[in-house]
């Protein structure tokens, strides 16, 4: 998923067309049908799912571009963004997580070690996301928007993920800190501290860096659109994605008792797609769990993240089509669909063995305040650094030489 440096702008007459009518059918035939079939949870979370598809299109949100322009140019707006994103995530969260309930239900964060398997993994990850031309949610949103590349990227995203549980258990195996949440070292009050600190801190770093390169800050271009029609068709302010994303994440914290993650489920469903094809899961540790081994003998419509990435590409087609932006293309050059296949397998098998991706990990991860969210990013952003120099020999752009004034 990126944070463009531009908006998402129309190029035809915005029109509903009958991608957009299809994807608002699945989207409220969905919501009833999983609600009847697998409760109101389930359906409340497909439709959770398409309101993250529609921010995420609208508002072009994510991180892949955000640290690219970053690490190019010294253009920080993204990153900056993406620290309003935590700060109001953490300040949702972590009161409720200290206490352990949200409405009246049990609820937990997304905590996990911190070790080798995390760095090693969001280091590939972060290569992955150069590469794929995406993360886990943009490459979701971009592919339910009509990207047909980023439809690649998902396929050996998907294989990627699956690849990850062979040997997970041998990861696992490494060396790594317990799972560490600043909640439970801090309580709510002080973690929360902490945290916009830390937020502070980086979003500091980028002004200084953004104003030596360039002298002053970067401004949004003017939207098109105003009213009604701009929050319908976009393109919405980066700042309007990012206070959605946190509340529609707060809404999945208290449906499912968990946060937002994305990538669980390609393993998933590459696990599904293998049996299909006479290769058994099953003999792997990491289908071994009951969580796993459960969630491998249900249907896929009974897995929560499942369902919630379907209503994210339902959502992102809704949203291309109310822009007038949705028409795909196969027309790929070679170099570019090498680096699909290269970074999706990059993405998924690093999100795999890093117990997550930019959302599981770093936006969920955080928003919990785990300490393997913060390591996630660290090493993902190195990563990143890699994935840049290398999208010159893929998408003939001119090799980057990142600046140095001394």
């Amino acid at each position: 998923m990126s944070i463009a440096s531009t908006s998402v702008l129309e190029t035809r007459e915005p029109s509903l067309g009958t991608p957009g009518l299809g994807s608002l059918l699945v989207l409220v035939l969905g919501t009833l049908l999983l609600g009847y079939y697998y409760g109101p949870a389930q359906g409340a979370l497909f439709l959770v799912g398409g309101a993250l598809g529609i921010a995420l299109y609208h508002a072009a949100f994510g991180f892949t571009s955000a640290w690219r322009v970053f690490i190019m140019d010294g253009r920080g707006r993204g990153l900056r963004v993406q620290m309003i994103l935590l700060a109001i995530a953490v300040v949702l969260f972590f009161p409720f997580l200290a206490s352990g309930t949200l409405f009246g239900n049990e609820v937990r964060g997304s905590v996990a070690p911190a070790g080798i398997g995390v760095i090693v993994g969001a280091f590939m990850f972060g290569i992955g996301m150069q590469l794929g031309g995406g993360c886990a949610s943009g490459t979701l949103f971009t592919a339910g928007g009509g990207n047909a590349r980023m439809l690649v990227t998902l396929f050996f995203f998907v294989v990627g993920s699956l690849l990850g549980t062979v040997n997970f258990d041998w990861w696992v195996s490494l060396p790594s800190l317990p799972p560490t949440s600043l909640v439970t070292s801090f309580g709510a009050t002080g973690g929360i501290a902490v945290s916009l600190l830390i937020f502070a801190a980086i979003a500091g770093l980028t002004i200084l860096v953004e104003k030596r390169w360039h002298g002053s800050l970067e401004v949004a271009a003017p939207s098109p659109r105003r009213g009604i029609s701009r929050f319908l068709r976009g393109p919405w302010p980066l700042v309007l994605g990012a206070v959605a994303l946190a509340l529609l994440n707060f809404a999945t914290l208290s449906i499912a008792g968990r946060p937002w993650g994305v990538t669980s489920a390609f393993a998933l469903w590459g696990a599904k797609g293998a049996q299909l094809i006479g290769i058994d899961p099953t003999a792997w540790s990491y289908w071994q769990t009951p969580a796993n081994a459960k969630a491998l003998s249900d249907s896929v419509f009974a897995d929560i993240t499942s369902v919630m990435n379907f209503g994210i590409i339902a959502g992102a087609m809704l949203a291309s089509s109310l822009a007038g932006r949705f028409a795909p293309s196969w027309d790929i050059p070679l170099r570019s669909l090498l680096a699909a296949v290269i970074g999706g397998l990059l993405l998924g098998y690093g999100a795999r063995i890093a117990y997550g991706c930019n959302v599981g990990a770093y936006f969920s991860g955080i928003a919990s305040g785990s300490l393997h969210g913060y390591l996630w990013a660290v090493a993902a952003f190195a990563g990143n650094i890699i994935g840049v120099r290398l999208r010159p020999y893929f998408f003939f752009e001119k090799k980057i030489l990142l600046r140095n004034d001394g």
